[in-house]
């Protein structure tokens, strides 16, 4: 009869002779203060920060705007993503700003959307990434292991596909940073929220970096925190 004591000993044993994970693929982060790419391993991330800071959770605002509700804005600098509800308030959500998204600025509309959507990278992006030696499949079907997470709105101008997304990650350490890679991307069960509230149709300003979101929305204090403080 094996004991209690000698099975567990021989579990230890094979945990400490089993080979560690290989690490994952770095990411490249673009410092803003440095301006310049560096390597980060998403791993260590991961374990680093898990959630992004409070700043970027979903929360309601009040702002002042002459949008329309429904209206989408996303603010590449400040690396918030606002949907209009009313000319006073507007659901805040922080996202991720990829290569592909903060390079740009303009009006665009919702043309599709798609729910755990295949991820087909672009030629240029696959090219680019082969000579930094990582190699891109062709396309790869919906899951928690795709770059565009659980929803993806894809932006058009008129009926032209721009190639620009508004998409999940299941990378969270990434929300409020500029990535090497994707467009606009946002917690899943964030993205999963704005998904059922922005239809086919809706518009999306998109604020290019170095650019004022102000001339569309400003943020406003609590006017209840002014006579209960807080």
């Amino acid at each position: 009869m094996i004991s209690r004591r000698s099975l567990l000993k021989g579990i230890g044993a094979g945990l400490a002779l089993a080979p560690l994970a290989a690490p994952a693929s770095a990411e490249l982060v673009y410092n803003t203060m440095e301006r310049r790419w560096e390597e980060i391993d998403p791993m260590q991330r991961l374990y680093q920060r898990k959630n992004p800071p409070a700043k970027y959770r979903r929360q309601s605002v009040f702002v002042a705007t002459k949008e329309e509700p429904g209206t989408i804005i996303i603010d590449t600098d400040s690396k918030f993503l606002y949907y209009i509800v009313s000319p006073n308030r507007a659901i805040r959500y922080g996202i991720g700003v990829g290569r592909e998204g903060f390079g740009w600025g303009g009006t665009v509309k919702v043309g599709r959307k798609e729910e755990w959507p295949t991820w087909t990278p672009p030629p240029e992006m696959r090219a680019r990434e082969a000579r930094e030696g990582r190699i891109l499949p062709a396309s790869m079907k919906g899951g928690v292991d795709n770059p565009l997470g659980a929803r993806a709105l894809y932006l058009f101008r008129g009926a032209q596909d721009t190639l620009y997304r508004i998409h999940g990650t299941n990378q969270p350490w990434s929300i409020g940073l500029n990535l090497s890679s994707g467009c606009f991307r946002m917690l899943n069960k964030d993205v999963e929220d704005l998904y059922a509230r922005a239809g086919i149709g809706t518009k999306v300003i998109v604020v290019g970096p170095g650019q004022s979101a102000s001339r569309h929305l400003n943020t406003l204090d609590n006017p209840l925190s002014r006579i209960f403080g807080g």
